[in-house]
C-alpha cells in the first residue's frame, strides 16, 4: 500500500510538470521566437515546476524522501530556483531591453510584469533570509516565519505572473500547474505552522 502510495504520489508530480512542457515544446508560438527567448520561457516553465516541489521539500511530505535529506535537497531545489528566474530574466533583456527595464521600473503596461518582478525580489528576499540568518542573528521562529511568508509571495505572484501570460504554454495544463504549485504551498504553511509559538514570552533560563 505504501509503495503504491509514493508511485501515486510521484507519478502525479511528474505528470504535473512534464505534461505543460511537453504541450508547451508543441506551441504554434515557438516558430516566431528566436532561440534566447525559447530558452528563457522554459526556464520560467522549469520554475515553476520547482516551484512545486521546493515547498514539498520542506514540509518533508514527499514519500521516500527523509526529513533531513528533504530539507538538503530544498536548499539545493531553492538554488536551481533562482539559477532557473536568472536565466528566465537574463533571455527576456538579451531579446528586449527596453520592456524589461519597464518590468523592472515597474512601468509596463501589463499587470502580469508587475507580479513577476515581486515574485522575483520575494524570493530573492527569501533566499538571503535563509542565507544570512545566523548573521542577522534571527530567531528560529521570526526567520521561519519571515521566509515562509516570502515564499508566499513567490508563489502568489509566481502564479499570477504565468496565469496571466498568453503565450507558449498550453492554458489548461498550465491552470493545472498554477494549482498544483498553490496547492503544495498551502499544505506547507499549515504543516510547518511558521506563526505558532510568536508572541509567548520567552522562559528565563534557571
Amino acid at each position: 500500500m505504501a509503495a503504491a502510495r509514493a508511485f501515486a504520489v510521484w507519478a502525479a508530480v511528474a505528470a504535473v510538470v512534464a505534461v505543460p512542457m511537453a504541450l508547451a515544446a508543441q506551441s504554434e508560438f515557438l516558430q516566431y521566437r528566436n532561440a534566447v527567448y525559447v530558452a528563457s520561457g522554459f526556464a520560467g516553465i522549469a520554475a515553476m515546476a520547482l516551484l512545486l516541489v521546493q515547498p514539498l521539500l520542506a514540509a518533508g511530505v514527499l514519500p521516500g524522501v527523509p526529513a533531513r535529506r528533504g530539507r538538503r535537497l530544498h536548499r539545493w531545489t531553492g538554488a536551481a530556483l533562482l539559477l532557473a528566474v536568472a536565466l528566465h530574466v537574463a533571455g527576456l533583456w538579451l531579446t528586449s531591453p527596453p520592456d524589461m527595464v519597464d518590468a523592472l521600473t515597474f512601468t509596463a503596461p501589463t499587470a502580469f510584469s508587475v507580479f513577476g518582478v515581486v515574485a522575483m525580489w520575494a524570493l530573492v528576499a527569501a533566499a538571503a533570509v535563509a542565507g544570512l540568518r545566523r548573521r542577522m542573528a534571527l530567531r528560529p521562529r521570526t526567520w521561519r516565519l519571515a521566509h515562509t511568508a516570502l515564499a508566499v509571495v513567490v508563489v502568489g505572484g509566481s502564479v499570477i505572473h504565468a496565469l496571466l501570460i498568453e503565450g507558449t504554454m498550453e492554458p489548461w495544463s498550465k491552470v493545472a500547474l498554477c494549482l498544483a504549485v498553490s496547492g503544495a504551498m498551502v499544505v506547507t504553511v499549515v504543516k510547518l505552522r511558521a506563526w505558532s509559538g510568536l508572541g509567548r514570552p520567552r522562559r528565563n533560563a534557571s
